[in-house]
């Protein structure tokens, strides 16, 4: 006889299965949870990593040419290259003020003109290429008008030699004059003695009876007049005395004319000028913007700058003025540039006045106010910088960052 299993007092041992019963199923859905948890842990890194930028950050950023935006408002990691907008140079580094700018000559670039009183002489000649280095009073070009001023000088030259001639005549005759006047009082003087000696003889005679009245009375006319003829030629002579007021006048007027005329020879030969256009200072031949033949315009004919020591001229927005001292340390970098050039602030605008600089962004706004900042570079960066005059780069200037 069998027993009933179920009757049995035995544990089930798995083997036995019911046809009722299914299999446990294990569910992943507790793997899911990492996912946000992933997430927020790679949030709250980078958060926390562009805030306070440790070491490895910092060496990204310098290496990839990127802005962080250190906490601000502003966008965050943004090329400095790719900054064009005054608004975006002006509050991109919290830090750092960053600007436009051009680089420069020391001085800036000076515009040669034509001298005054040049009229509408053209040019005959350009003596200087671009690149050539020259001295302050060095001549850059010739006009055409140099014929007619030498021919002036020359005839002021003339004119001197007539008048310089003149008064040496004129002293000349002054002196011939002065020996006849006293040639003449001599024989006056003379007349006169034999007139008196006649005179006292026929006194004697008129006394004795032996000569008439009339014959004495014409004795006394002849003493008498030879009398006058001498006091006369003691007049004619006092005339041309030295010193007297004839001789004096005369001279004088020769001399004013010869004065005259030498002021004339000095006004034409400092006319001469006109016929060169000089350097008014040293530095480089940068531009040449007229040829032989044309009329100089107004903006002149040769561009000249300082080039031994370059300078940038950076336009800071007038809102971040206040953090720009003289002293500061400044990076300038532009794409035209093998590598970034270093200067220190030297000056500070004191007007506040409107943007020049303009970026390529046709959408930027072109009427911002801004301060004029001057930075000179060392002399690696300057020697660099020689061959990019006006050329717009970003400047970064080193306003000191807060811990």
């Amino acid at each position: 006889m069998t027993a009933d299993p179920s009757t049995l007092p035995l544990e089930d041992n798995g083997i036995a299965t019911s046809p009722t019963s299914k299999p446990v199923r294990k569910t992943g859905w507790r793997r899911w949870l990492l996912v946000p948890l992933l997430m927020g842990t790679l949030f709250t890194g980078a958060v926390i990593g562009m805030y306070f930028q440790p070491p490895g950050l910092r060496v990204f950023f310098t290496t990839t040419g990127l802005q962080p935006g250190a906490g601000t408002d502003t966008p965050i990691a943004v090329a400095i290259q790719q900054v064009t907008t005054q608004e975006q140079v002006a509050v991109i580094s919290e830090g750092d003020v960053v600007a436009l700018g051009r680089i420069i000559p020391l001085g800036d670039v000076i515009s040669v003109a034509t001298p005054s009183g040049a009229g509408d002489a053209r040019i005959a000649q350009i003596k200087v290429a671009v690149g050539d280095i020259v001295r302050a009073g060095d001549v850059l070009a010739v006009l055409d008008n140099l014929p007619q001023l030498q021919t002036a000088i020359a005839a002021a030259a003339a004119g001197l030699r007539v008048t310089e001639a003149t008064l040496l005549q004129t002293q000349a005759s002054n002196a011939a004059s002065l020996r006849e006047a006293q040639a003449a009082l001599e024989r006056a003087e003379a007349a006169a003695t034999v007139a008196r000696a006649d005179l006292a003889r026929a006194t004697s005679l008129l006394e004795r009876g032996v000569t008439t009245r009339a014959d004495f009375d014409q004795i006394v006319a002849t003493t008498t007049k030879a009398e006058r003829d001498v006091e006369s030629a003691l007049a004619t002579l006092s005339r041309y005395a030295s010193g007297s007021e004839t001789v004096q006048a005369d001279i004088a007027v020769a001399r004013a004319k010869v004065d005259a005329a030498s002021a004339d020879l000095d006004t034409a030969t400092q006319n001469l000028d006109r016929a060169y256009v000089r350097a008014p200072e040293t530095g480089r031949v940068l531009n040449i913007k007229a040829r032989t033949g044309e009329r100089p315009t107004s903006d002149g004919i040769i561009d000249l700058g300082d080039t031994s020591q370059m300078t940038v001229e950076a336009e800071v927005y007038q809102t971040l003025i206040g953090r720009v001292t003289i002293g500061d340390r400044v990076i300038v970098s532009a794409e035209a540039l093998s590598q970034d050039l270093i200067g220190v602030v030297s000056a500070i605008g004191l007007e506040i006045g409107r943007q020049s600089i303009m970026s390529d962004d046709p959408a930027s706004n072109t009427d911002a106010r801004v301060v004029d900042v001057i930075i000179v570079l060392d002399d690696v960066s300057s020697a660099l910088a020689q061959r990019f005059t006006n050329l717009e780069a970003i400047v970064r200037i080193d306003a000191g960052r807060t811990p």
